[in-house]
């Protein structure tokens, strides 16, 4: 495999594993001033993500740090053009992880309000427009010779909002199951029911999103000349059915790993339509980012495949650590009990 197809595979996998991750972690704050309906409720929602909120994080920097060494002119390009949009997003990250840290530093209710509202808007964000960005990407930029003609407002266009809306919503059912596994009593209820609120919607959204791909991007291209490749498109549809199934059931644990399986399909689905394009050009595919025409040397290439070979298995093996030390449900009086908490 030439190493630029491997990076490109490498890039994938960061990408989809970090919203699989982060994914609940943004679903968990956009709901939890609707799912808790006094303060314990929305302490124990902040502390079913606490512990691992920032190392899901972790994975994010990652991608970009691939993206910047392994393809650093999509890197530097993409920055370029989409610089309102990536700094409004990195805004939001960073209000997100002050509001989980300060919304306990003061017992005034007007101050934990304003933390509550912080929460869920730099939760909506990021889900929006990492949607927003991934859409456009996959339809392609306005871009040539002499540069980007594009602007924000060129971004929320219908079919990039769309996909925003469909990540806000994968985002919302995957946090709701996840807060359903990890809370008890009313509060776990309630969050099965919002998954199961949602979830027409979320179908409702997929389903327009796979019709208007068609007309708006080349993303299935690659699957109608290699139709086995539609294996992976037909495993996000049959984990979205899953999920409905295996709620009914009542196996919520199930249906969270289902919601697991979705995103990263969902991602997978989008990349496999986009190779070998980076950034596609909807003005001329001849000015299209490519892995080929915007990748490192090879020599700089073969050197971060050792790397990654060597600290890979490493970080996978400490974030099974982390989730298996902090396994098990969250409880009002356990966040009372422990002065460390959120």
């Amino acid at each position: 495999m030439e190493l630029q197809i491997l990076w490109f595979v490498l890039w994938a996998v960061l990408w989809a594993v970090y919203f699989m991750l982060d994914g609940f972690v943004l679903g968990t704050g956009m709901l939890h001033i609707f799912l808790g309906k006094n303060d314990g409720d929305r302490r124990v929602i902040i502390n079913t993500i606490g512990p691992v909120w920032d190392g899901n994080e972790v994975w994010l920097i990652t991608a970009g740090g691939a993206t910047f060494a392994a393809f650093p002119t999509t890197y530097a390009l993409m920055f370029s053009y989409l610089y309102t949009a990536l700094l409004l997003l990195l805004f939001a990250l960073i209000v997100r992880g002050v509001s989980f840290e300060f919304r306990g530093k003061e017992d005034s209710a007007l101050w934990k309000r304003s933390w509550d509202f912080a929460i869920v808007v730099s939760s909506f964000l990021p889900a929006l427009l990492f949607g927003v960005a991934f859409g456009n990407i996959f339809a392609g930029l306005p871009m040539d010779a002499t540069g980007y003609h594009g602007s924000l407002i060129y971004l929320l266009n219908p079919y990039g909002l769309l996909t925003g809306i469909l990540f806000v919503l994968l985002f919302l059912i995957h946090g709701a199951l996840y807060l359903s596994v990890k809370t008890v009593g009313d509060l776990s209820r309630r969050a099965h029911a919002m998954a199961d609120k949602l979830w027409p919607a979320l179908l409702v959204v997929a389903v327009a999103f796979l019709g208007y791909t068609k007309f708006a991007s080349r993303l299935y291209d690659n699957y109608f000349s290699a139709p086995y490749l539609l294996i992976v498109p037909l495993l996000a549809v049959a984990a979205l059915l899953g999920i409905r199934i295996l709620t009914a059931k009542g196996n919520l644990l199930g249906a969270f790993a289902s919601s697991c399986v979705t995103i990263l399909m969902v991602v997978f689905t989008g990349v496999i339509g986009l190779f070998p394009n980076l950034i596609p050009s909807n003005l001329d595919p001849a000015h299209s980012l490519t892995i080929f025409n915007s990748s490192s040397s090879p020599y700089t290439l073969k050197i971060m495949t050792l790397v990654v070979a060597m600290f890979l298995p490493i970080v996978i093996a400490y974030k099974i650590w982390v989730y298996r030390v902090f396994r098990g449900k969250v409880t009002v009086e356990e966040v009372l009990e422990d002065k460390q908490a959120y």
